[in-house]
């Protein structure tokens, strides 16, 4: 059984391998989900960084991160969501992007915003938030580099 919960630190080891085995991930985006989990947990405020760990019969599977978007009211990105090769196609990946619309629900957010790659290799990440209801609103040309778009995608929470 798939459980959703707030990141604890025992987790946090677990999600940095997960982070530094996706291949998806290079190893200065892994160093980065290091860096945004030492804020959540060293911080009072987070550092405006919130994980979740995904738990699946007692193991970690994935994982997500999000915040606040600062100068915004009510807009939050999110910022990652990684879920274990072994784990793959057993709706964790969903279940972290519904528990993270429920959190920024609570925390009175209003849209959600997600950014990543236009490369072939993240054709099946661009279907998997468009299945979840994100609407694709803008690319930007060459934005990582050459031939490497960025492809916005934003939800309501107010979206069931």
């Amino acid at each position: 059984m798939i459980s959703i919960r707030p990141t604890r630190l025992q987790e946090a080891a677990a999600i940095l391998r997960l982070a530094a085995a996706e291949p998806l991930f290079t190893a200065e985006e892994a160093d980065t989900v290091n860096e945004l989990l030492t804020d959540y947990f060293e911080k009072p405020d987070h550092n405006g960084y919130f994980f979740l760990t995904a738990d699946l019969d007692g193991q970690v599977a994935g994982f997500a991160c999000y915040g606040p978007t600062a100068l915004t009211k009510g807009t939050f990105d999110l910022y990652w969501i990684c879920v274990g090769r072994d784990f793959a196609r057993r709706g964790i990946g969903k279940a972290l992007m519904d528990r993270a619309q429920v959190e920024v629900r609570r925390a009175e957010g209003r849209l959600v915003v997600v950014e990543t790659s236009g490369t072939p290799e993240y054709a099946p990440t661009r279907a998997f938030y468009e299945k979840l209801g994100y609407a694709r609103v803008a690319t930007v040309p060459e934005f990582y580099g050459p031939d490497n778009d960025l492809v916005i995608y934003t939800r309501k929470t107010s979206l069931s």
